[in-house]
């Protein structure tokens, strides 16, 4: 079955441009500089499957002419990855039944306290997304694809990733356990978080990311999450040819089933 993976935002979680910066690449002209909050859209057989709503869902959803919503899973409840969680309102009254939201135990915990008024059935002000919480333990099937959570290192946080057929989503992540890599053999496609050169607490290097993808040797390797000291050109110029930068709006066909 083939599917369609458009990547809405590449950056990293205060976006580039950043509010009050003046560096080359926040001031940059290419269009492939500028970069919103990390997130992909898999869609297949007239199905949209969201990874993240990110703070600029909204930009992003009309950027794209998304018209449908059909599940929304989370890597994790950091701020850049939850916070347009309410934008999915439009998207939630045209659907026929409630969008279906999948995120581990903490995750879905906190966006259920964050996003509280959302899960109170006793809210009365209306207009409320119409949504509704899965704790996810395992993988999960979705209109006939199958999504495969992968455990990975953030820092000191456990997240995940996903594997969807011949490709794998891998944002905010420092480390990725050895029994998570064998889920990535056989690639097409692999996203990798690259922050930036300079060594991060919470997140791969690009170096680290080039590492990693020659050990997992995936068909094509895209970089995401990434901050203003990477320009995007000069970047690309310095990579194998199977290996680049994302940018927002970037679309690619692969297998999901």
């Amino acid at each position: 079955m083939r599917a369609t993976l458009t990547v809405l935002g590449s950056g990293t979680s205060m976006g580039v441009p950043t509010i009050g910066c003046n560096c080359r690449v926040c001031t940059s002209d290419d269009p492939f500089d500028r970069r919103t909050r990390p997130s992909v859209l898999i869609q297949y057989e007239g199905r949209s499957v969201l990874i993240d709503t990110t703070p600029d869902f909204r930009e992003q959803a009309i950027r794209e002419k998304i018209t449908r919503l059909d599940a929304v899973l989370y890597t994790h409840a950091h701020a850049d990855h939850i916070l347009g969680l309410d934008d999915v309102r439009p998207l939630s009254f045209k659907s026929e039944n409630k969008i279906p939201l999948y995120a581990d135990e903490r995750a879905a915990s906190a966006l259920e306290s964050i996003f509280r008024y959302i899960f109170d059935s006793n809210y009365k002000f209306g207009g409320i997304a119409r949504v509704e919480m899965h704790r996810f333990n395992g993988s999960l099937e979705l209109f006939g694809a199958r999504f495969e959570p992968v455990k990975i290192v953030h820092g000191e946080a456990e997240i995940h990733g996903f594997r969807f057929g011949s490709a794998a989503y891998l944002t905010d992540f420092s480390e990725i356990p050895a029994d998570s890599k064998a889920q990535l053999r056989g690639l097409d496609i692999l996203f990798l978080d690259a922050l930036r050169h300079r060594p991060h607490p919470t997140h791969s290097t690009v170096a680290n990311s080039l590492s990693l993808v020659e050990e997992l040797k995936p068909r094509r390797a895209f970089f995401t999450h990434i901050s203003h000291d990477l320009p995007h050109q000069e970047t690309n110029r310095n990579f194998p040819e199977h290996v680049r930068l994302a940018h927002d709006g970037l679309k690619l066909e692969f297998e999901i089933a």
